[in-house]
């Protein structure tokens, strides 16, 4: 693996761990010039997912869509973010699950928002505000009420 620092074609592994529920492989390396460390990932090739957007068009399906967006719905909450990249990681796993080569966005955002559901209220409310582009402050408040009644039934 080339070093990101001095450009050496050569480096050493110091240390390899599973990562991402045993996905990815994480590896600590050093180089022999300059004797910097850096860290790699090894992850294996996934077959090509195609997104489905509202108005018909298609692209490739970017984990770092996702994870962008957890970042901003997350923003100023008590999570870290490796908590953040894991839970992007466990969306991305149950969306390729499916099996399916294409996937509607709607369906990946319904993904999303059911695990945020379950984890914090507060980026669920953030997430589903982008999301569900709300008219207006009603429809931003049914959802609210909606969350709040799913609450009580529990």
């Amino acid at each position: 693996m080339k070093c990101p620092f001095c450009g050496c074609e050569d480096s050493r592994v110091i240390d390899s761990r599973s990562v991402e529920e045993g996905a990815s492989i994480r590896r600590r390396r050093e180089c022999p010039r300059c004797g910097r460390r850096f860290t790699t990932y090894e992850k294996y090739e996934q077959i090509p997912l195609l997104v489905i957007k509202r108005d018909g068009r298609r692209e490739m399906f970017d984990g770092k869509k996702i994870l962008a967006g957890l970042l901003r719905a997350f923003e100023k909450r008590p999570f870290t973010y490796e908590q953040i990249q894991s839970l992007t990681n466990q969306i991305e796993n149950e969306i390729r699950a499916s099996g399916e080569n294409e996937v509607k966005s709607t369906k990946i955002g319904e993904v999303v928002m059911a695990h945020l559901e379950k984890i914090d209220q507060i980026a669920y409310v953030r997430f589903a505000s982008v999301y569900r582009q709300f008219a207006d402050v009603n429809s931003f408040m049914q959802e609210i009420q909606n969350m709040l009644d799913k609450g009580k039934e529990k």
